[in-house]
């Protein structure tokens, strides 16, 4: 029997599978990994895990035991030759495995450093596995001083492990500000004067000429001419969908694997969920990169691979731990056109409104404001920013509006 096949064991591929089996599937599974850790959790990488404070074991998804009693399948250490998509076949170290329906969940690689600027210099780390975690864990010293090259959300949570554990920390950021791609200023502001007062040095619209060193990195030279003696260079530029085996077997591609509104690829019993895959929304195919999305995806696929023909409606949610401060949001900002602030007891929250409506908010330590306006943008209500902004409304109100 030849079953289903799950390419890329992640949060996206353990959550299809798992689902497949709640669902009463009871053909074969197979999850294929190309690392040889059992599915884990990804965010506490470049947060509790990188700081010490979580355990390997606590970033496994499940035990061992769980995928023996559901009769999953795990595929470890073993990367993806290729796909033959009119075959049904895939090819593992050597091995040709039939299937009846294929799943990309193969989620995405982080953007390395050109070679040419000297990002093969050792001490030069990306942020995306367990591999890049553990490698980089031992460079945490107090006093040693680290570049970190990128001021998104990955860049400023290592600028904030590296500054608690007494690393003198610069963080660049080519943009006129951080979080420009993805926050408003308000937000962007919020999160410089934090990194700030633990010591950060940041340097928006300031780029990385080159890194210098035989061998290792021990220096940088930025765009603006400045020069840094640097230990080690943490680079969080981005990350790029993994579909580099789903095009070559022609599979279609649009920012990503391209999938309908049920997660389905140009190729008949063909899917793909989480980072890797692109869906319908508004008029264009995106991707969601969150746990979230990589979950509510995934077991959708498994649904409609057993018939459901449901569509995917994003939920889409983020978090970010950084320092002493949860920033949890809800929503996608993009097409704002202006902000309400709040502020809540030592919370603060920015709302934002495409005209008259609330299409996102970001909560820094207010989980209440994140999870009122979470439901009011689900439910597709949309507050008046003056209602919002006014600290004697009490949010759950908002929900009975």
């Amino acid at each position: 029997m030849s079953g289903i096949i799950i390419l890329g064991a992640g949060q996206a591929g353990q959550s299809l599978a798992v689902k497949l089996r709640t669902l009463g599937y009871g053909g074969q599974v197979t999850l294929i990994g190309a690392e040889t850790e059992p599915p884990y959790q990804r965010p506490p990488l470049s947060k509790a895990y990188l700081l010490g404070e979580m355990p390997l074991e606590r970033l496994y998804l499940r035990s061992d035991e769980f995928y023996a009693e559901q009769n999953i399948e795990l595929r470890l250490g073993a990367p993806v030759e290729a796909v033959d998509a009119v075959g049904k076949t895939v090819t593992v170290n050597g091995e040709t495995l039939p299937w009846d329906q294929l799943a990309f969940t193969t989620g995405s690689s982080p953007r390395h450093l050109p070679a040419s600027i000297g990002g093969a210099l050792d001490g030069v780390f990306v942020m995306r596995d367990l591999a890049d975690a553990d490698a980089m864990a031992p460079r945490l010293v107090e006093g040693a001083s680290v570049l970190i090259v990128g001021g998104g959300y990955i860049g400023l949570e290592a600028a904030a492990v590296a500054a608690k554990k007494g690393l003198r920390v610069t963080l660049v950021e080519m943009s006129n500000r951080i979080l420009q791609r993805v926050a408003a200023p308000q937000t962007s502001d919020y999160f410089r004067t934090l990194h700030q007062g633990h010591g950060v040095d940041i340097r928006e619209g300031t780029g990385l000429s080159h890194l210098t060193g035989e061998g290792h990195v021990s220096g940088a030279v930025l765009s603006d001419g400045s020069e840094l003696a640097v230990d080690f260079v943490i680079v969080g530029v981005g990350i790029t969908p993994d579909s580099s085996i789903a095009e070559a077997a022609g599979i279609a591609l649009e920012n990503g694997i391209k999938t309908d509104t049920h997660g389905q690829c140009s190729v008949p019993g063909v899917w793909a969920a989480g980072d890797c895959a692109s869906f319908p929304h508004m008029g264009q195919q995106i991707r969601l990169e969150s746990v979230g999305n990589a979950i509510d995806q995934a077991e959708l696929v498994a649904a409609n691979m057993l018939g459901a023909a449901k569509a995917y409606v994003p939920k889409p949610w983020f978090w970010s731990d950084q320092y002493e401060v949860k920033l949890q949001i809800a929503g996608l900002s993009t097409g704002y056109d202006h902000i309400a602030e709040r502020h809540d007891g030592d919370g603060l929250s920015f709302w934002y409104y495409a005209g008259e409506t609330l299409i996102a908010v970001d909560a820094m330590n207010d989980a209440k404001a994140y999870m009122v306006g979470k439901r009011l943008i689900e439910a597709g209500k949309s507050p008046a920013p003056d209602v919002v902004s006014d600290a004697a409304v009490v949010l759950k109100t908002l929900l009975r509006a």
